[in-house]
């Protein structure tokens, strides 16, 4: 968190000052209007990114008031962890009048910060986005925005104001305390590769760390690019197996692929939990009506949802320090074995 957050939001005076070009240059430059240099442009674009200065769209007789919108960025629509997530928000702003307008960033920093520089423009109420990691870009124009901003699911870092959810390594030790309690020693890992799936790393460092720390690595890995999907799970828990028969137990990086793997062991009349244990990570409802439940970790996604909801519209205080830790809840379901 910046200590140091402007108390006031950035006008074309500041872009003039900090780029040395008068503000009816730099006004031409950040509407796309009138004859500039490229060098001067140049000047210019890097003076608003670096103090992350965004242009007010509203129109003048509004220009000092903020919108009721809530900008709510999240990486995907197809994930089903987000839905809930964004049910949980819906469910806090009904009341408030104020309304959440969602941005898609494909877990792309890039598309984040095209994202943010358009929701910003149009100056929200507060913004409500998944993760830690921003550009230099997005953290500028989130830390000069000067309303609330509440970065959920993870609390493994920094927050430029507040963030709301569980510890993503302490979700992947604690699963791996679980597994080892159980008595499994070869263990296998099936997840994304993906390099901006930050949570899906840092409960992977977790796991890892905590078997290490046990005596006992990592056997296996296998990694997929993409979204996820239950062939892929099928396709990753036959081919991780067929390279490593002695693998006793499989965590996969989230619910979708795990049942995936847990579909397709059973069609392999693999013994599960006895011969493999299996599990996932979010607690996905959608996957209840499996013949046997996967083991997996409830993330807290409602709960996320509502708190940061509740933030930005003042219905709760800014906590002190700025973080809102939310405990992962392990679920055994019956693809572990009960622990001796």
């Amino acid at each position: 968190m910046n200590p140091n957050r402007p108390r006031r939001p950035l006008t074309l005076r500041d872009v003039s000052l900090a780029s040395g070009v008068s503000e009816m240059t730099v006004s031409r430059v950040l509407r796309n209007r009138g004859d500039v240099s490229p060098a001067t442009r140049e000047k210019v674009q890097t003076a608003a990114r670096a103090l992350g200065y965004v242009p007010n769209k509203i129109a003048g007789g509004l220009a000092s008031q903020r919108v009721n919108l809530v900008a709510v960025v999240i990486p995907s629509l197809s994930n089903l962890v987000f839905p809930e997530v964004l049910g949980g928000i819906s469910a806090e702003l009904d009341d408030t009048g104020l309304q959440p307008v969602i941005g898609v960033t494909h877990y792309g920093p890039a598309r984040e910060e095209a994202v943010l520089y358009d929701m910003l423009s149009w100056r929200p109420s507060g913004v409500i986005l998944a993760g830690l990691e921003h550009s230099r870009a997005s953290r500028a124009m989130l830390e000069a925005a000067g309303i609330p901003v509440v970065e959920i699911m993870d609390i493994d870092g920094d927050p430029i104001d507040t963030a709301v959810g569980i510890s993503h390594d302490r979700a992947g030790v604690e699963m791996a305390g679980h597994i080892l309690s159980a008595g499994y020693r070869r263990i296998g890992f099936i997840g994304t590769h993906m390099p901006e799936d930050h949570r899906a790393r840092k409960r992977l460092a977790g796991f890892e760390r905590a078997l290490n720390a046990a005596g006992v690595p990592l056997a296996a890995r296998e990694y997929y690019q993409g979204g996820s999907s239950l062939g892929k799970g099928r396709e990753l828990t036959e081919r991780i197996l067929a390279r490593e028969p002695d693998l006793d137990f499989l965590y996969f990086s989230n619910d979708l692929i795990g049942a995936g793997g847990l579909i397709w062991a059973r069609e392999q009349g693999i013994d599960i939990p006895g011969r493999l244990g299996l599990a996932g990570f979010n607690g996905v409802d959608l996957l209840d009506g499996l013949p046997i439940r996967l083991a997996t970790t409830d993330a807290r996604r409602l709960e996320i949802g509502r708190r940061a909801a509740r933030i930005v519209a003042g219905k709760d205080a800014r906590p002190d320090g700025g973080v809102i830790a939310l405990a992962p809840t392990f679920l055994p379901g019956d693809t572990i074995r009960v622990a001796g």
